[in-house]
């Protein structure tokens, strides 16, 4: 089996917060950067977040810049991504997925759906009052 799992999905009000993990079963995270997606009703699925393997590089789309942050925890094969200060344009499907990235060129290609190997089924989040 080999599998990425999000979970922590739901409904909240603008400038609430919410937590999404992304849990891999298969196999380990230590050797993948760890990508988020969302894919919003009419629109292409886009990346918003990228941590590299060892967690040492972080990109972040400038939509969710100061408002979003990801991390990383490899013990327990998880990453998460903290949401704060929600938008009713936050409103998705959220996805994460796993690829092996070469890290000198992550900042350049990180948003680039066709650089990860394994996704999600994604969760819902949706923001409205």
């Amino acid at each position: 089996q080999l599998q990425l799992v999000e979970s922590g999905g739901g409904l909240v009000q603008p400038g609430g917060s919410l937590r999404l993990s992304c849990a891999a079963s298969g196999f380990t995270m230590d050797y993948y950067a760890i990508g988020w997606f969302r894919q919003a009703p009419g629109k292409e699925r886009e990346g918003i977040s990228c941590i590299s393997s060892g967690g040492g590089n972080i990109n972040y789309a400038d939509s969710v810049k100061g408002r979003f942050t990801i991390s990383r925890d490899n013990a327990k094969n998880t990453v998460y991504l903290q949401m704060n200060n929600l938008k009713t344009e936050d409103t998705a499907v959220y996805y994460c997925a796993a690829g092996r990235l070469n890290l000198l060129l992550l900042s350049r290609l990180w948003h680039q759906r066709d650089k990860y190997d394994f996704w999600g089924q994604g969760t819902q989040v949706t923001v409205s009052s």
